[in-house]
């Protein structure tokens, strides 16, 4: 009778059950081995990631590295108001705006156009030939690519050699600024759409076949199995992804922007991250670049947390 008493005893109640901390615990007693893998990732983002987010003090201070991050004066929103009333400001704005809404447009939509169009093919030889050519470029380099587009786009390049061909006057690409956006677009697609259909192509083969089979039984054709059986299937991912994108809508490839643009395509090439490397790297305005970088990091958390929220409304699809 002791023995029973005692081990009844040393096992926890069901309200002890149901608390935070004994799932916590259980939880992690369960799957040690899988948060064991998943510390060394945790290690890198606090590193890299949050520690430096100490130094964000800086976008308030006047900065100067003699003085230290402590004994720097402080000045508010000194820099911010700088900024804003910036000549840079708007034309800043405008760029990052525009390339990234060009971005969302067209370089997105892409891998799943691609992706539908790989899922219709009947040839499983050239379906991964086709696959292996277009998620090619995604291993290549950014320097690389800035390169290829240098030299194809280059007077004597190809495109120009092959414009010739039809009579076309040779065209200075890079030199103007109308055309910074449409090179910065069309190869971020020809970089990237292929490595972004292998997601959904993943999502597709996870769609019940038999969906498929009853759609051929009510006679629908291939276009109505993919509009009404093929896309919603998928439509979860899509709109993880778009959150992702929306979150990083301020963010453009300023690495591939600052291999590709020159003083005369600032007035359509310029983006807030150049801005930032230019004003920091460069002039050594640490305090302003900080200021800058912040404003733009805050307005891409509040485009995260307002598409996170549209989507919770809208469908059963978030990321919190």
């Amino acid at each position: 009778m002791s023995t029973v008493i005692k081990e009844q005893a040393g096992r926890p109640s069901a309200e002890e059950k149901n608390s935070f901390k004994y799932r916590a615990i259980r939880d992690l007693a369960v799957n040690k081995y899988v948060y064991l893998m998943l510390a060394p990732v945790v290690l890198y983002y606090f590193v890299f990631y949050y520690t430096p987010m100490y130094g964000l003090q800086i976008a308030f201070k006047d900065f100067s590295p003699g003085l230290g991050m402590w004994e720097s004066p402080w000045v508010g929103f000194k820099h911010f108001q700088d900024f804003f009333n910036s000549y840079y400001f708007w034309r800043l704005l405008r760029n990052t705006l525009l390339l990234s809404l060009y971005e969302l447009l067209f370089a997105f939509p892409a891998s799943i156009l691609l992706a539908l169009l790989l899922n219709e093919l009947r040839s499983a030889v050239f379906k991964r030939a086709v696959q292996t050519v277009t998620y090619m470029p995604h291993f290549i380099s950014i320097v690389v690519i800035a390169g290829m587009m240098v030299d194809f786009l280059a007077r004597d390049g190809l495109i120009n050699n092959m414009l010739a061909w039809f009579g076309i006057e040779p065209i200075a690409f890079l030199r103007e600024s109308g055309w910074f956006r449409t090179i910065f677009i069309s190869s971020g697609i020809w970089q990237s759409v292929g490595w972004g259909s292998i997601i959904y192509l993943s999502a597709m083969s996870g769609i019940d076949p038999s969906l498929y089979e009853a759609a051929k039984v009510d006679g629908a054709n291939r276009w109505k199995q993919t509009m009404h059986i093929t896309l919603p299937g998928i439509a979860p991912t899509v709109i993880i992804l778009l959150i992702l994108q929306i979150g990083n809508f301020m963010t453009v490839g300023t690495d591939k922007i600052l291999l590709l643009y020159n003083s005369s395509t600032y007035e359509t090439a310029d983006v807030i991250g150049t801005f930032v490397y230019r004003k920091g790297i460069l002039e050594s305005d640490f305090s302003y670049s900080a200021a800058v970088g912040l404003f733009n990091s805050i307005i891409n958390f509040i485009l995260l947390v307002f598409a996170n929220t549209i989507s919770r409304r809208t469908s059963e699809t978030k990321l919190w």
